[in-house]
């Protein structure tokens, strides 16, 4: 149940919160540049390295909808402080898995041997994974409850941002200490930072919520209850499958091996280097389009109707990667696809804060986290074998049409409703 808060106990609570984020993302970004190199040092095969850069999301997608009916009983401080914790141990699992003796354990069909070293990265991929779901829940559990439907879009706003722009920092740093040091300080640099996290948490974040729904854990087999309960849920939910399925899953995807088949280049970098300067440019895009669109959908008589530009954003950026192969197209294109990105995701998260009941924030907070990564996870999957089937022309104008049926689908139902 939403307190009555004055403006400066909200942004108190609300720099808290966004620091926090903020700060996992970095420690994810630190770490990530040197993941997938992981074949290299531990001699492990392909598949068995996807096993351990997907381990997290598998591990976070079980855990959203549980995290979410433990936040609904004892509030979210607690629960995200833990998650700021646990994901801070991680990294040091990635450095004993550098240390782990290279004993094969178990040899596996389609992954093949499988060695002491890299069970020990997906155990501790996995401790990520049930952390951040923690983390991301109850985040969302925190700003709502500190926040009214008067100024939600703002604050969601800014830790949306932050949390947009902790990881591609997290890059830049993870990349550099690598390369100026070693695989292993990168690691530790990653868990030192991701601690500090779960410090700061400690301190400065507040009991907002006090267990109303009592004692239970939410699973799967619950959500179809959750949605009809709260019918609303659907197609918010969609929306942001939708979006995730279409910048983490296909743009960040195929950006670099696009960027090579054009052979783009820039300021003596290569098509890697160009790619990732352009996702660059394309992640601020996507922050500051989150902070405008959240302050916007709070003078809106009804939220959902920012999120109708912001699909189309979506959908011509994709259509201008698809149709132009100049590097000013792709970084064009993909500034679009980045506002667009930015510009749905606070209005959807603040319109979810709208609709929940006080007692089931955590609950419908965590449903929304399964949706987004149900499309992280179908968005690779499904972006790399079309790039090489039908050409990356065919699949940007197919996820343009995905941001129209998104748009659709918020219009003909949140905006109907709401109007």
């Amino acid at each position: 149940m939403h307190r009555d808060r004055d403006e400066g106990s909200i942004r108190t609570v609300a720099v808290a919160v966004t620091a926090g984020v903020f700060l996992g993302g970095l420690a994810t970004g630190v770490a990530f540049p040197t993941l997938p190199l992981l074949d290299q040092y531990l001699g492990i095969s392909a598949a068995m390295l996807g096993v351990i850069l997907s381990a997290n999301r598998i591990a976070r997608l079980g855990m959203n909808t549980p995290a979410g009916g433990i936040i609904d009983s004892v509030g979210p401080r607690r629960p995200m402080v833990v998650g700021l914790f646990v994901q801070g141990l991680a990294p040091f699992g990635y450095v004993a898995g550098l240390y782990t003796p290279r004993v094969e354990v178990a040899v596996l069909p389609a992954v093949g041997s499988v060695s002491a070293p890299a069970l020990v990265f997906v155990l501790a991929r996995v401790f990520w994974g049930l952390g951040s779901a923690f983390v991301f829940v109850g985040a969302f559990a925190i700003i709502t409850g500190v926040t009214s439907e008067r100024n939600r879009g703002r604050w969601t706003g800014y830790m949306r941002a932050g949390q947009s722009l902790g990881f591609p920092t997290g890059l830049v740093v993870g990349g550099i200490v690598a390369d100026v040091f070693d695989i292993r300080t990168a690691f530790l640099t990653a868990g030192t930072l991701a601690l500090c996290a779960g410090v700061l948490g400690w301190y400065v974040l507040p009991d907002v919520q006090s267990g109303q729904a009592g004692p239970g854990v939410t699973r799967l087999r619950e959500l179809p209850a959750t949605v009809r309960a709260v019918p609303d849920v659907l197609p918010v939910g969609v929306a942001n499958a939708g979006v995730r399925l279409l910048f983490g899953g296909v743009l960040l995807t195929t950006a670099v091996k696009y960027a090579t088949v054009l052979d783009l280049r820039a300021v003596g970098l290569t098509a890697a280097g160009v790619s990732g300067l352009v996702m660059g440019i394309g992640v601020v895009a996507s922050a500051g389009a989150t902070v405008v669109a959240g302050r916007v959908s709070d003078a809106m008589a009804v939220r959902a109707l920012v999120t109708v530009p912001a699909f189309a954003l979506l959908a011509i950026g994709f259509v201008t990667l698809a149709s132009f192969q100049t590097l000013a197209s792709v970084t064009f294109g993909t500034v679009l696809v980045g506002a667009g990105t930015g510009g749905v995701g606070p209005v959807l998260l603040a319109t979810l804060g709208d609709i929940s009941p006080g007692e089931d924030v955590g609950k419908l907070g965590g449903l929304y986290n399964v949706f987004g990564d149900l499309g992280l996870s179908v968005g690779p999957l499904v972006a790399l074998p079309a790039v090489e089937r039908v050409g990356y022309g065919p699949t940007y104008l197919a996820s343009a049409a995905v941001a129209v049926a998104c748009l659709l689908l918020v219009a003909g139902t949140l905006l109907k409703e709401g109007g």
